[in-house]
């Protein structure tokens, strides 16, 4: 079983408004184990929306339609669905009498223009709308040689359509065989290479037709594996799923840091608490941004007592079962934005700085053994300042990233490039990626 969801409106195919209710009503589809396939976004136009109805309930089993049920003019998808269906629209007296309830109620008189959300296509029910005006319409659709079709249209306003979600469309969609199976994703989060790199490290794993399914994308760098199983149970779901992450762990090793919503700041604060190091952060080029992550994040707790688990020669992990740990091992930061700061920070003279050659690596180290020796930590990270980004057939420069520990200091230095609204996003992920791996080695 497969559905579709038509989302109606000149403010949403204008851009002017966001369509949620769409996102909204696929997970509750999935949920019930009914796979989403279309999502259709129509204006309000006659011709358009006739059409799109009508393909709709030709191609799915079940269709959900939001929009276009109040009682002005450019509403009309009462008119648009009786057209695509080849039923004739008829008045219902007892809906128009319970819409002049809603109004008296209210204490406001009815407009007459109200009137037009009394009229369902022949054959239809009427879908109750606790809180608002508008009615939706439940029609079933035969198809010859194929199961029937069933459209629910709901309101645009967000929580009507979910109440009347609730209070009749999903007991429906049960009764329709949803709710029979269930489907459970799971998100396996990687960095450190690219989309088509990953893609080729793993064995025919995002192969279409595949069980369960494997789909990839890109995120600001952050490479996401989404494995989609289908069963009777979470249980069945769970164990569809298992042999797959397994695989991806062993295929892509370190460059899986996480699943579903874990950031790359949530494994490093993780690893830290898991190692029992300390961390303090200085950066230049990143503008605070590590800093603010690291401060930000929700993979532990400042008040949390639990004790630190033991280290074992397994290094996966359950990220979720880390949630409320203590963040204290992130001790704190610096943040630089002019030379003019590093004399007090380096606790040198003025003129000494004129000697610094701020754009190698060897000034990246730098400021992480100082960033160590002030704050006292195991690890220091220091980000160096970042050049300007390259011009049109100019090479990147490099910046400079810097590990200080009592064993010495790492570096990696990584070309500056990249969309200008990205580049500092990328540099921050590197730079969390840099520690989370030192901390890996451990």
């Amino acid at each position: 079983m497969h559905a579709e969801i038509i989302s109606i409106g000149d403010e949403i195919t204008g851009g002017q408004l966001l369509d949620t209710n769409t996102q909204w009503l696929s997970l509750r589809l999935e949920e019930l184990g009914v796979r989403v396939l279309y999502h259709t976004t129509v204006g309000d136009d006659r011709d358009a929306m006739i059409e799109v109805f009508r393909q709709a309930l030709e191609r799915s089993d079940i269709v959900i339609a939001t929009g276009g049920l109040g009682p002005t003019a450019d509403d009309l998808t009462r008119e648009t669905i009786a057209e695509a269906a080849q039923q004739k629209l008829e008045f219902r007296p007892e809906v128009l009498e319970a819409i002049r309830e809603i109004f008296e109620r209210r204490h406001r008189e009815m407009p007459e223009s109200n009137r037009a959300q009394a009229y369902f296509p022949r054959g239809s029910t009427m879908i109750p709308n606790p809180n608002g005006s508008a009615p939706g319409i439940d029609l079933t659709f035969p198809r010859d040689g194929m199961t029937d079709s069933r459209i629910f249209s709901l309101p645009g306003v967000p929580a009507e359509m979910r109440d009347m979600w609730y209070g009749t469309v999903e007991k429906a969609v049960r009764q329709i065989g949803g709710g029979q199976s269930l489907v459970r994703h799971r998100n396996i989060n990687c960095f450190g290479v690219g989309e088509s790199q990953i893609e080729s490290m793993l064995p025919d794993l995002i192969r279409r037709g595949r069980e369960p399914r494997v789909g990839i994308t890109a995120s600001q760098a952050t490479i996401i594996l989404r494995i989609t199983a289908e069963g009777a149970t979470e249980e069945a779901c769970d164990a569809a799923i298992e042999p797959t992450v397994a695989t991806i762990h062993e295929c892509l090793g370190d460059l899986v840091y996480g699943v579903d919503d874990e950031q790359l700041e949530d494994a490093v604060l993780d690893w830290l608490h898991r190692t029992g190091t300390t961390l303090s952060v200085v950066e230049w080029g990143t503008d605070g941004l590590v800093n603010e992550r690291l401060a930000t994040s929700q993979s532990g707790d400042e008040h949390s007592s639990l004790p630190t688990p033991p280290l074992t020669g397994e290094r996966h992990y359950d990220p979720h079962n880390m949630k409320g740990v203590s963040r204290r091992q992130y001790l704190g930061g610096t943040v630089i934005h002019s030379s003019d700061a590093l004399p007090g920070f380096l606790e040198c003279a003025a003129s000494d700085i004129d000697n610094l050659d701020v754009t190698t690596a060897d000034f990246a180290s730098t400021l992480a053994q100082a960033s160590r020796e002030k704050f006292g930590s195991d690890l220091a990270l220091a980000v160096g300042p970042c050049p300007p980004l390259p011009g049109e057939g100019e090479e990147a420069r490099p910046f400079h990233l810097a590990i200080a520990s009592r064993d010495g200091v790492q570096t990696q230095s990584h070309p500056y490039g990249g969309h200008p609204a990205l580049i500092r996003i990328l540099s921050t992920k590197r730079a969390l990626n840099f520690v989370r791996l030192e901390l890996v080695k451990q």
